[in-house]
């Protein structure tokens, strides 16, 4: 976790008080529990509570377990030094160090998911926006980089949206599938807690009971949650990618904001860098980088061993502050990206009428030549225009076997920029449900 790259509220998620005061919450629903089951006093249940409001001491608890070399057991000693040791001796009735940390982390994971699908929630509305303003801005589709057919920047930003969108649902899945809570006690069979407790601490908390844990939730959980984020972590650099290509000189039908005073080089004045896209580009690859350590946490030893206690304590803050982070900054450069529609026309002009050639190919078909014969003939003189800058069009004009197939009119019909346009609004429905 970086501070550069970080914003506040998520990285309070995963602040040492942050954390101490989730495992508090989680002790002291089960104290109620415990009590309402009639297993420990009422008053001692009550008497956690007066630490309700205290800030925990995170220096103390770290010298209490430079001793003990235990976190929890650190913690619940820092407890009863403010609730009093005879009223907290029934804290940690029949529980076990993982039950309050992976119900913990859980409720950390929970809570992240939830600023990111309002992250999410920012990203779409400027892609929409953006989809719509655009909607019939005529751009050259490319494919393998080559000039293709006609597209309209409209839908590049409306793929995006959708891209997008089913990565919403992604996530949500995710934060459902991890919203889990155990209180099982060790090895998970409830022989020392009753599973009411369990229930009950759950409930309070938000979270659903984990139908069977061992000693932990299991780690499958956790492993969808983060390829979720990693899917996600991709979307984004799919869009900075092509804002990036959409800036280069050569192309330059897009760019990143460039504010007042803003410098692109260090060496060269003239210098606009698509630096905000190419930081997303790396920030995604940050995110992914915690995905493969998700997964090889999911085989642990018999019930229960740590090898994943300590990768989840880095690529928990990691991948969601860092993706928090570039989700936000993603939602900024597509709402302030520059457009230049005459750019894109002069792109498409470069090798004029060129991208018409299978517009007239099938035309040709349907006059009543073979596909291969009529290949060739579009073939033929496309090469034409890639080799002299010609027009594609007068090419045509001046090839007898293409006129007599075809007549003029029916040539001049095959460039009508309409054509490839006609089902935009078709598209939009489909993706935006309007």
């Amino acid at each position: 976790m970086i501070p550069r790259y970080a914003r506040k509220e998520m990285v309070d998620i995963w602040e040492p008080a942050t954390k101490f005061k989730i495992w508090y919450e989680i002790e002291a629903h089960a104290c109620d529990a415990q009590a309402e089951l009639g297993v420990i006093p009422k008053e001692n249940a009550e008497a956690v509570w007066k630490a309700k409001n205290v800030e925990f001491d995170v220096a103390r608890i770290d010298e209490i377990e430079a001793v003990t070399k235990h976190d929890v057991i650190a913690f619940l000693t820092h407890l009863a030094e403010h609730v009093g040791s005879d009223e907290a001796r029934f804290v940690h009735q029949g529980m076990t160090s993982s039950d309050v940390l992976d119900t913990c982390l859980n409720v950390q994971l929970v809570r992240a998911a939830d600023i990111l699908l309002a992250d999410m929630d920012k990203v779409l509305a400027a892609l929409k926006k953006r989809a719509y303003e655009h909607k019939d801005t005529i751009r050259v589709g490319r494919s393998h980089g080559i000039h293709a057919e006609p597209t309209t920047m409209g839908l590049t930003f409306a793929r995006f949206y959708a891209e997008m969108d089913r990565n919403k649902a992604r996530l949500a899945a995710a934060r459902e599938e991890v919203a889990t809570g155990a209180i099982s006690g060790a090895v998970g069979t409830f022989a020392n807690i009753d599973p009411r407790v369990e229930e009950h601490v759950c409930k309070m908390l938000g979270l659903r009971p984990e139908p069977i844990s061992t000693q932990v939730i299991p780690r499958d959980r956790h492993a969808m949650f983060f390829a979720t984020l990693g899917v996600i972590a991709s979307s984004i650099e799919n869009v900075a990618i092509e804002i990036r290509h959409m800036q280069r000189t050569e192309v330059l039908e897009g760019a990143e904001f460039f504010s007042m005073g803003q410098k692109g080089s260090s060496a060269m004045p003239h210098k606009k860098n698509p630096v905000l896209t190419e930081n997303l580009t790396g920030l995604a690859r940050l995110v992914r980088m915690t995905v493969i350590p998700a997964m090889e946490n999911v085989a642990l030893w018999h019930e229960r061993d740590i090898s994943h206690s300590s990768v989840e304590r880095g690529i928990g803050p990691d991948a969601t502050v860092t993706l928090d982070f570039a989700l936000n900054r993603l939602a900024g450069v597509v709402d302030k990206m520059i457009i230049y529609p005459e750019n894109m026309l002069a792109n498409m002009n470069k090798f004029p009428g060129l991208v018409m050639s299978q517009r007239v190919l099938l035309s040709l078909t349907q006059a009543g030549v073979s596909r291969e014969d009529a290949y060739a003939m579009v073939q033929r003189n496309a090469l034409k225009v890639w080799e002299d800058r010609v027009d594609f069009r007068e090419q045509l004009l001046a090839d007898p076997e293409v006129v007599e197939a075809l007549g003029v009119d029916q040539i001049n019909a095959q460039f009508d920029m309409g054509y490839h346009t006609k089902h935009v609004d078709t598209i939009f429905a489909r993706v935006f449900g309007e």
